[in-house]
């Protein structure tokens, strides 16, 4: 499968199952797995010489991260061949490297990979215009530190020129109106993460095309 392959709703494991294990762990993914999620998603970024799963710095550096390759090692066993896998590339000089570890364990055909940094996503592209690429839209303070202005009509902008396939906005971004703009675009809206099943009946009626949540027990 593609990590955006049609489904009547993409239901995506944060970390892989954050809120029932510690995310961006072999452990986590095998509870993902096990609650029925489509897709994993992972955070990555590269500390002292290595890729690792890591969401900040500081998880980086105080919490034991699992490798890149270890991470991949374990996702492309059979039993995971059906589940999408979603990369959060956190900053850029990554991006070669990642696309070979996952092209050398056949899952880059699965694999969508989003960042809140555009030149991350350009990267991406211009090593493998193959690639599913998605722009990952935060709250107010997120979206500050990225300079976005009017993020609503750039990103419209961005997918008129197909510079990437999806938009991943905070769950609070998301409205219909946006999400019929970015279909209308050929884009696709991931809404992320929420927390309660609550949050998920508006993301529903507003059409999305898939929900990030830290406990895919909320799906069911």
């Amino acid at each position: 499968m593609r990590a955006l392959d049609p489904r009547p709703l993409l239901r995506v494991g944060h970390g892989g199952a954050s809120g029932v294990v510690r995310g961006n762990t072999r452990d986590s993914f095998d509870a993902a797995l096990a609650l029925g999620v489509d897709v994993i998603e992972f955070d990555l970024r590269a500390w002292q010489g290595q890729l690792v799963l890591a969401h900040s710095v500081f998880h980086a550096g105080w919490v034991p991260s699992l490798a890149l390759k270890d991470a991949l090692a374990h996702l492309a066993r059979p039993r995971f061949a059906d589940v999408g896998l979603n990369v959060d590339l956190k900053h850029a000089r990554c991006e070669a490297a990642l696309l070979e570890a996952l092209r050398g364990r056949g899952l880059l055909h699965r694999t969508i990979v989003s960042s809140q940094v555009r030149a991350v996503l350009d990267r991406v592209r211009a090593l493998d215009p193959t690639v599913q690429t998605g722009m990952s839209v935060g709250g107010a303070a997120a979206r500050a530190s990225r300079r976005w202005r009017d993020w609503r009509a750039e990103v419209l902008a961005d997918l008129e020129q197909a510079r990437y396939d999806a938009l991943m906005a905070y769950h609070r971004l998301v409205d219909e109106p946006l999400v019929a703009d970015v279909h209308a675009r050929g884009g696709a809206v991931i809404a992320w993460r929420i927390k309660d099943a609550q949050a998920l009946a508006p993301l529903r009626s507003a059409g999305v095309d898939g929900v990030v949540s830290v406990d895919p027990r909320l799906f069911v």
